[in-house]
């Protein structure tokens, strides 16, 4: 699906950097370059074009678009799992290919569960280009697994101090982490107070704060593939 971009129809060439840099731009972007950064950003992206057929998606929304993501690639169309969101995707596609209006829509998945995704018109650098809507998706987790280990090495966190940080950033109680882990809910508490003074965080939701915010690291095995 990488290839995609570099498919789309010559007109959208210029838009995604290939015309020479004008005098005010400080950096021509080259589109396999934009690619590649993409690739990094922790969130689901897609461009998708003439309503529904998708030119690129990022690693991250390959990995997602998997038999339970609400969203579904079919050949190269984009289709909600549920036939009841249908009429909702293809209303704000149409909103942002036309009108350039910008939405925020649900999409259920067959599970039960759900995600939100933003559609929004493309920015294109060369009047004459199709325009195009990009999808992001919202995040399925707030705390990212090897950004929150590198957090923890940075801190000096033990191994069990580091997973009782990543349980609080799924939402998870004190109470409900001692009895995962089969331990006394004393012993978890003890292990947040040093979590706190490793970190310097006055309080704990401060220190799950600052992991939610931590940028995006992606495994290189996963990258290479």
């Amino acid at each position: 699906m990488y290839d995609m971009m570099t498919e789309a129809a010559q007109p959208q060439r210029q838009a995604w950097g290939e015309t020479p840099a004008r005098a005010d731009d400080p950096v021509p972007m080259n589109p396999r370059l934009l690619a590649r950064m993409l690739d990094v950003v922790d969130y689901g992206m897609l461009i998708v074009v003439d309503e529904a057929r998708v030119v690129y998606a990022n690693q991250v929304a390959r990995a997602e678009l998997d038999h339970e993501h609400p969203l579904q690639l079919l050949g190269r169309e984009l289709r909600p799992r549920s036939p009841r969101d249908l009429a909702t995707l293809r209303q704000a596609l149409l909103n942002a290919l036309r009108r350039g209006a910008q939405a925020m829509v649900t999409m259920r998945g067959a599970a039960g569960g759900s995600v939100s995704v933003s559609v929004s018109i493309v920015p294109l650098l060369d009047d004459g280009a199709a325009p195009a809507a990009l999808l992001v998706f919202g995040k399925r987790r707030a705390c990212e697994e090897l950004s929150t280990d590198a957090f923890a090495r940075e801190h000096g966190l033990t191994s069990a101090e580091t997973r009782v940080l990543k349980h609080l950033c799924s939402g998870q109680r004190p109470a409900d982490v001692a009895r995962m882990g089969g331990v006394k809910l004393s012993t978890v508490r003890t292990q947040i107070s040093r979590i706190r003074d490793k970190t310097g965080s006055p309080d704990i939701g401060g220190v799950v704060g600052q992991v939610s915010r931590l940028p995006p690291m992606l495994c290189l095995v996963r990258r290479a593939a």
